[in-house]
């Protein structure tokens, strides 16, 4: 019986090196340049904003058309102050409800009605944001207005639901809360998949444990499904929150741009947020003024990038209890 002949000649003792197939080459190095692209795209975008943004930080703040003779932060302040309560109200109104839907697909919904709903829920992700902002200047602030009064009315004690003395609620409906509320809209389908596909994720025999000890199955979702998903429920969080801080089209139908900060709900003046203000004032922008908006874009990008920093963060923190089977 022949001995096989030796692959290399390798030192005594060590396994021989594994040759690397064509195929097995060509997809980690497209992986590999794929990832460098990414990198390379992002530094430059950053420094594009950073270089566009100078002259808002240097020039004369009089000549500025944006600015009009205040300066960069006091004018930027509340549209940043704007976009961040705008999109954790509507982080707050689409987490619970993503979570209910996703968990009605994946464990309580037979499989063909669960397979509708989950369809109808990617649909909305295709509806475009003009739409949404149609739908919600036209006919979802209309519809508010008796429940902004009804708030205003007998929840007024509460100062986010108060307006100044000698004034009433919007008329028009059209509020920072209804804002929220239509970015949550336009957030459901991508958080209720995330969290959808991590619930199925789940390994049945943590579920089947649970139930054989007599959980029900509420309380195995609540002791299996949901410690197991809870970085994933807060990756989709996050994306959504992500989603709804660069909403730009459905905020600025919705809101006029307007400079001051204030926790209200219900007012006839709300702050705006950086990406309507940026839309709705470009046109008019030249000079220092197109400056000014792209280091509003600079700040925009700085919080989202925060945002996605302090998600991966809580993620990594999670990444010990890995659910495998």
């Amino acid at each position: 019986m022949t001995e096989p002949p030796a692959t290399a000649a390798a030192a005594p003792g060590t396994p021989p090196k594994a040759v690397k197939r064509l195929g097995d080459r060509i997809f980690s190095g497209t992986a590999l340049g794929s990832g460098i692209v990414i990198l390379v795209t992002l530094a430059a975008v950053a420094l594009f904003l950073v270089i566009q943004s100078l002259p808002a930080f240097q020039s004369d703040t009089t000549d500025n058309n944006i600015l009009k003779g205040e300066s960069f932060w006091t004018w930027v302040g509340p549209i940043v102050f704007g976009t961040v309560w705008a999109a954790a109200i509507a982080l707050v109104v689409a987490t619970p409800i993503a979570l209910g839907i996703a968990l009605f697909i994946s464990h309580y919904a037979p499989r063909k009605l669960a397979g509708v709903i989950g369809y109808v829920i990617d649909l909305l992700a295709a509806v475009p944001s003009v739409v949404f902002g149609l739908w919600g200047a036209l006919t979802f602030a209309p519809v508010l207005v008796p429940f902004y009064k009804w708030l205003n009315q007998n929840l007024g004690w509460i100062p986010i639901f108060a307006v100044d003395e000698g004034t009433a609620p919007s008329g028009s409906g059209k509020t920072i809360l209804t804002a929220a509320l239509v970015l949550a809209v336009m957030i459901l389908p991508i958080m209720t998949a995330i969290c959808r596909e991590i619930f199925l994720q789940t390994p049945k025999l943590h579920e089947e444990a649970a139930l054989a000890l007599g959980a029900t199955r509420w309380e195995m979702i609540r002791m299996a499904v949901l410690p197991f998903a809870r970085s994933g429920i807060v990756s989709g969080a996050m994306l959504g929150l992500g989603r709804a801080l660069g909403e730009t089209m459905a905020v600025a139908m919705v809101l006029a741009p307007s400079s001051l900060v204030t926790f209200q709900l219900l007012s006839t003046v709300n702050p705006s947020t950086i990406p309507a203000t940026i839309a709705l004032r470009f046109p008019e922008a030249h000079g220092d003024g197109t400056a000014t908006l792209v280091a509003a874009g600079l700040i925009l990008f700085v919080v989202t990038f925060a945002v996605n920093f302090l998600a991966r963060w809580i993620v990594a923190r999670r990444a010990e209890f890995s659910g495998a089977n």
